[in-house]
């Protein structure tokens, strides 16, 4: 079992992510090698709530020109979290 803060990179702030915060949904970014159960240990395990569904997608990365060259931005993996009815992640209620 990894540590759970290995799994969990930062939480995603977004216009969608923080209407979604109102359906009791919140957004993180996480390690691509992460699964859906690991998510669910490290996040129940940081923040002290119940959680009830994990959902993941890979997102992919952009590409950026930078002069005469172009370069990609790295893929990401997002997991967006449900909580049980009640529960509230602390540091996206200052948002």
């Amino acid at each position: 079992m990894r540590n759970p803060h290995d799994v969990l990179v930062r939480p995603m702030v977004t216009e969608k992510s923080v209407a979604m915060m109102e359906e009791n949904k919140y957004s993180f970014v996480v390690a691509k090698d992460a699964n859906k159960i690991e998510i669910k240990h490290a996040v129940e395990a940081i923040f002290k709530v119940k959680v009830l569904e994990v959902t993941t997608r890979i997102i992919k990365g952009k590409v950026k020109s930078q002069g005469k060259g172009s370069g990609k931005r790295p893929d990401i993996k997002k997991a967006i979290v449900t909580l049980a009815p009640g529960d509230k992640i602390e540091i996206f209620t200052g948002l």
